[in-house]
């Protein structure tokens, strides 16, 4: 059995027509036309891209934004409507064209009452308001508006239009509106950003001069006063501090060794808080307390004088003041003090190698008009010790989250003591066990001041062994 091959229908080959000349032109002007277009549109996006590398003036920058964005998308206008940081309408940046056909929407954006509020822009509601004011000054025009968004925030509104007929739109010329209004937008978070940096450089000039000026006002050095060394230190938590300390002669008449061997006022304060209001405080107070110091009056009366005279001031910031306020005299050795709520000094008693606090009843400075304060006194011996320090040292916390306390401070000052160092060597190991505590480049919380007055040791001659005859 056979079979034959199934036989095949031929098709007619059906030949390639080949375009007429005048419609290879036509294409080729197409092409031409598309690339050209193409070309313009990165020369455009390319020169915007350069503005905003180059501009410091976002005026500047922004006129420009309408200007790309209308001819990128091939209508006569275009509006820029940024906001500031606050979300307010900024409207000394308002942008458009045609700039001449845009005056009367000027004035309608100026006067746009919800744009005075902080964060208009970041309300939906009042967003599309803003876009139905816009639309009413465009009767004819048809409209497309996007958000200018940075980091999550909106930072203004782009609107393009035709001013007298329906916007052709495409979404190559959405993606075009789109991609200027992102650079917009960090033109606008870029010119925040500057002018944040500006105040805070502006801020931090000032609290230079605060603490160049607060400098000045603490001792640049511990006076001369016979029969006691002194030294003492205050390291700022921020560049402007509330803690105080002071050495303030009761007769500042008195000159040379006179004045050595005059009465002397030995003062510790810390006004609650930190920064520049503290110190500001801290500035009222000095001037205050040296004024009274003048007046020869007992410790318990100077607190009790300055009291009344801080009330109202301390009263409006809402703050008060700690201080010890302490006399000594040369010629007798006595100190006589009076403690308005500051931690009590400690007193290193050489003779009984021992530690005990100096304190006396007291309420804070600016607490209560009408505040008594006790008063105590004490004779200081050769070899003894006084501490003088504010809450900072104490309250300072370590890399394990536990303050340095006055438990701390004690066993420090103790060992310094033991060890027969002067009043600096006592400062500085003392600062030295604060600094391990807190631990390498860690920044204290809280101001942290000391002052060391030492008694030197007698001097004794030594045990000599005559020979008998």
């Amino acid at each position: 059995m056979s079979s034959k091959p199934p036989r095949r229908h031929s098709t007619p080959v059906q030949r390639a027509v080949a375009p007429s000349p005048q419609a290879m032109a036509s294409l080729r002007q197409l092409f031409d036309s598309l690339s050209n277009e193409q070309r313009r549109n990165q020369d455009l996006l390319v020169s915007l891209a350069f503005a905003l590398r180059s501009f410091t003036n976002l005026h500047r920058f922004l006129e420009l934004v309408p200007v790309v964005v209308s001819r990128l998308v091939g209508v006569d206008g275009a509006l820029i409507v940024p906001f500031q940081s606050d979300g307010r309408l900024w409207r000394d940046q308002l942008q458009a064209v045609p700039v001449e056909q845009s005056q009367d929407l000027f004035r309608r954006l100026a006067s746009f009452q919800p744009g005075e509020s902080a964060g208009f822009g970041t309300d939906d509601a009042q967003m599309l308001a803003l876009d139905r004011l816009v639309q009413r000054c465009l009767p004819k025009a048809g409209l497309f508006a996007t958000s200018v968004v940075v980091r999550g925030r909106c930072r203004g509104r782009l609107y393009v239009f035709d001013p007298s007929s329906e916007l052709v739109w495409t979404e190559v010329h959405r993606r075009h509106a789109q991609l200027v209004a992102d650079l917009a937008g960090v033109a606008i978070e870029n010119d925040l950003m500057l002018q944040d940096a500006r105040r805070h450089e502006r801020v931090d000039r000032q609290l230079s001069i605060g603490a160049e000026i607060q400098a000045q006002l603490l001792p640049d050095h511990c006076p001369v006063i016979e029969g006691v060394e002194l030294a003492a230190r205050c390291r700022p938590a921020f560049q402007v501090g509330g803690d105080y300390y002071d050495f303030i002669p009761t007769r500042p008449e008195l000159i040379g060794r006179r004045r050595e061997r005059g009465r002397w006022a030995l003062v510790m304060g810390d006004v609650m808080g930190k920064g520049v209001p503290a110190g500001l405080l801290m500035t009222m107070l000095r001037g205050m307390l040296r004024a009274e110091v003048l007046s020869g009056l007992s410790p318990d009366r100077i607190l009790h004088d300055l009291n009344q005279l801080a009330q109202e001031d301390l009263a409006q910031s809402h703050r008060f003041v700690t201080l010890f306020y302490s006399d000594f005299d040369p010629r007798t050795r006595r100190l006589r003090y009076a403690n308005a709520a500051h931690n009590p000094p400690l007193l290193w008693r050489s003779e009984q190698r021992s530690i005990s606090r100096l304190d006396a009843a007291g309420l804070l400075i600016g607490l209560q008009p009408e505040a008594d304060y006790g008063l105590g006194e004490v004779r200081l011996d050769p070899g003894d010790v006084l501490l003088y320090y504010t809450d900072g040292v104490t309250e300072a916390p370590g890399i394990t989250g536990d303050r340095f306390d006055e438990a701390r401070l004690i066993r420090a000052l103790e060992s310094a003591c033991r060890s027969g160092q002067g009043s600096q060597g006592i400062l500085d190991t003392l600062f030295e066990r604060l600094d391990r505590f807190v631990g390498a480049n860690r920044q204290l919380e809280d101001d942290a001041s000391m002052v060391v007055l030492k008694v030197p040791e007698a001097v004794t001659l030594p045990n000599m062994v005559v020979p008998l005859p």
